[in-house]
């Protein structure tokens, strides 16, 4: 028996046996599909903001400064991985950033310099850093584009330059429709 389909891709019809298997050649194919959303950080991320200390969140006093974080509870950063950040336009000594770290350090899991996306691109291109990218050597890699959880640049700029020496080729989105990136001649 004999069907007749219209291609909306193709713009042409289609002439099909009916009693041929359908073959998912997506499934078949050598590719390998790297997510990027793997490598998502899970640590609770918390941001200490400077601006919170400024006198009219312009001018840092340092007695008064001093003085806050001597008397503040550093407990709610513990076990957390903390970005030190100033959100406001001000100028601020290096010190009182160090100042923050000697008190974040006995409690924190980790801390950084930046905001809360800063520091989950720092977080994301440390856990890239664990992929061994002679996993890959000559194979046909596809970076997964779409999902859930939004992914910075900086990680597929990452992953395209630890996978381009070792990998046959490289592409972007999904096994049914990629966009071609990199190939090896």
């Amino acid at each position: 028996m004999f069907t007749k389909h219209h291609c909306v891709f193709c713009n042409f019809t289609q002439t099909e046996k009916m009693e041929e298997e359908i073959v998912n050649k997506v499934a078949q194919s050598t590719l390998i599909t790297l997510d990027p959303a793997d490598f998502y950080p899970k640590e609770e991320i918390a941001v200490f903001d400077l601006k919170d200390y400024l006198f009219m969140e312009q001018i840092l006093k340092e007695k008064d400064y001093r003085e806050a974080l001597k008397n503040f509870d550093w407990n709610v950063y513990s076990n957390k991985t903390v970005g030190i950040t100033c959100s406001v336009d001000a100028i601020i000594p290096l010190w009182a950033y160090m100042l923050a770290v000697s008190y974040l350090q006995p409690v924190a899991k980790e801390i950084f310099f930046g905001n809360k996306d800063e520091i989950l691109s720092k977080l994301f291109l440390k856990n890239i850093q664990q992929i061994k990218s002679g996993d890959f050597l000559d194979k046909r890699v596809v970076l997964k584009g779409c999902g859930d959880k939004k992914i910075p640049e900086e990680v597929f700029v990452e992953l395209t330059k630890m996978l381009r020496p070792v990998v046959k080729s490289i592409m972007f989105g999904e096994p049914c429709s990629t966009v071609p990136v990199f190939k090896k001649k």
